[in-house]
């Protein structure tokens, strides 16, 4: 049993981002919903009957997602990271998740529902780790300013290549 489970917090969306996620990444289904019943619809002020929570996982992470109204909205002090290992993959993560949402810069993105990500190249972490100083900074000053994390790029950055 997985200990630790995120808990995304919507303003009615959440079957539809839970749906919209899920097909997106592989091992991923809706497990559960769950109904506001008179008790529960009261005391949050939410439709009786509507959804209130959305079990799912999401390539074999267990999510859970909350339509718990307008009062807390997603910012950017939390995010979901997506290790990726090929540029193929940062392309299609990068590609489905930023549909209808904000692209940022770092790798990072904010979906349609204002989820932000970070897709990440998995070879970035290693070679962040591993690197040198003067390695590190200049895969750093490759990396800011760009949106979508591109790999060669990075690896030339990287090994000190030219541009």
């Amino acid at each position: 049993m997985q200990r630790i489970t995120p808990c995304l917090w919507f303003d009615g969306q959440a079957e539809e981002a839970a749906a919209f996620y899920c097909g997106i990444f592989p091992h991923s289904a809706i497990a559960a919903v769950t109904h506001y019943d008179a008790h529960s619809a009261q005391a949050s002020g939410r439709l009786e009957g509507s959804v209130m929570t959305v079990s799912f996982e999401l390539d074999g992470q267990s999510v859970l997602a909350l339509n718990g109204g307008p009062q807390f909205p997603f910012t950017e002090a939390i995010s979901l990271m997506v290790s990726c290992e090929t540029q193929s993959a940062v392309d299609h993560y990068w590609g489905r998740l930023s549909e209808g949402g904000e692209e940022g810069v770092c790798g990072w993105l904010k979906d349609r529902y204002g989820v932000s990500w970070q897709i990440v190249p998995a070879e970035m972490g290693e070679m962040m780790a591993s690197g040198t100083p003067e390695q590190v900074d200049r895969l750093t000053q490759t990396f800011l300013p760009m949106k979508k994390l591109d790999l060669a790029e990075l690896r030339r950055a990287y090994r000190g290549g030219a541009p």
